[in-house]
């Protein structure tokens, strides 16, 4: 088996995915600075800049992360980040992401999970998500594109344990879902 790339650099139709540098702070923070973005998030204060500071200082070091960009305009929207399954050592999920409120909706968050999904499951038999158990819109939204529902677990990150709602998807999963084959 070869060796996982949590780094690469994706492109779609819509937008496009480069790992993570200390350049794309001030942008990201743009878009996670609205309160509502995090509301059903479990560090829903991430929002002030005392406490997103941290987080990207994570998201930099952890490796990963995947800073979502309009490929028309270049402007950034978000960010997503591929990290190793705690409880499965050698799988991979899809976590950590959030997009600006103006790119709710829309093609935005399915284009970016097409792209990580199709990624990992190239060498992959599948792909996890793990999503705070408040937050009903990425439950929703996870599992309109065929995530399936496997357990309530913890995960730890930052040295912080949350509880998480955890899912799991395929290739088939996708597909049924999505009607697009990766």
């Amino acid at each position: 088996m070869t060796e996982f790339n949590q780094n690469p650099s994706l492109i779609g139709e819509n937008l496009r995915l480069d790992p993570i540098k200390e350049a794309d702070r001030e942008g990201l923070f743009t878009q996670a600075s609205d309160p509502e973005v995090w509301a059903q998030h479990p560090s829903n204060d991430r929002y002030q800049r005392g406490v997103f500071d941290p987080y990207f200082d994570f998201l930099l070091a952890a490796g990963g992360t995947l800073v979502a960009r309009e490929k028309v305009t270049g402007g950034i929207i978000g960010c997503s980040r591929f990290y190793d399954v705690p409880e499965h050592p050698g799988e991979w999920g899809i976590g950590f992401t959030f997009l600006g409120k103006p790119n709710w909706g829309g093609v935005w968050n399915r284009e970016m999970k097409h792209l990580m999904v199709q990624h990992i499951l190239a060498s992959e038999d599948r792909v996890w998500f793990h999503i705070g158990h408040d937050n009903k819109r990425s439950q929703i939204a996870t599992t309109r594109l065929g995530a399936q529902f496997s357990y309530d677990g913890t995960l730890t990150v930052s040295g912080r344990a949350n509880d998480m709602k955890c899912y799991t998807m395929t290739a088939q999963d996708w597909l049924a879902a999505t009607g697009l084959a990766l």
